[in-house]
């Protein structure tokens, strides 16, 4: 991949990005990614402190413009205020990034169910207020003839069986389908929505499973091979909406090269 500090400034010039999850990982990334290749970026995610670190070096860096708003995705009604602000300080996004996510696994006879309600809360509800938030804004820009991107973070775990992880899958699943029927729905009035899913990318993603042996599960499976990084995902994200208006990549998957 190449570095995005090196990315040319005008490839995102004159857009306004929305990035949930943004306090770290793959978030963290994209918005940083999104920065530097010349787009103001709302970063939106529950941890005040990691966000204003991240817009502080933003903004040393030359950002066009870092607004840091400290919100869970899972509140509508905080999330509507959200993106108020988001209007009033950098103007109408026309790029949305649904990063927010959780990833608990357990062997489903063993799993603590408020694990199970934290994801679908999290990964689908989440996903779903952050998509009805900024739906008027992307079709505004498309109305306008402007590109108009909604990127859903999904997961191969959607397609791939994990033991482990079904209620997770199921979250990712329908994420998946989701995006299609959104596709279907919005594609037409111009506002591109496409799914992205990586594979083994190292991030904080796992790390607070509260079921020690699927933890250190995952933990072995990321050893056995070279993994990806946020940054790698990032990359292919910012590919994803960069190109011609009349251009939709749908779908990416993203994996080690390793998995084949």
């Amino acid at each position: 991949m190449s570095d995005p500090n090196n990315s040319s400034p005008a490839l995102l010039a004159g857009r306004v990005a929305v990035v949930t999850g943004a306090s770290a990982g793959i978030g963290a990334a994209t918005a940083r990614r999104f920065a530097a290749a010349g787009a103001a970026v709302a970063l939106l995610g529950r941890r005040a402190e990691l966000l204003d670190d991240l817009a502080a070096s933003l903004r040393a860096q030359g950002a066009a413009g870092v607004l840091p708003v400290a919100v869970d995705v899972t509140d509508p009604v905080a999330l509507t205020a959200a993106a108020e602000a988001v209007r009033g300080e950098l103007g109408r996004p026309d790029l949305v990034v649904a990063n927010a996510g959780v990833m608990l696994g357990a062997p489903f006879d063993e799993a603590d169910a408020a694990e199970w309600d934290r994801m679908i809360d999290v990964n689908v509800r989440g996903l779903l207020a952050t998509g009805r938030a900024f739906i008027g804004d992307l079709l505004d820009a498309a109305g306008a003839g402007r590109p108009a991107d909604l990127v859903h973070l999904g997961s191969i775990a959607a397609e791939v069986v994990f033991a482990d992880y079904p209620v997770y899958g199921a979250t990712k699943a329908a994420v998946t389908q989701l995006t299609r029927n959104l596709r279907a729905s919005l594609g037409p009035r111009g506002v591109r929505v496409r799914s992205v899913d990586p594979a083994f990318a190292v991030t904080e993603l796992g790390t607070d499973m509260a079921h020690e042996a699927t933890r250190a599960g995952l933990a072995e499976m990321r050893s056995a091979i070279t993994t990806i990084t946020a940054e790698d995902v990032a990359e292919a994200i910012a590919f994803s909406v960069a190109v011609p208006a009349r251009v939709n990549i749908a779908a990416l998957t993203v994996v080690p090269t390793q998995l084949g």
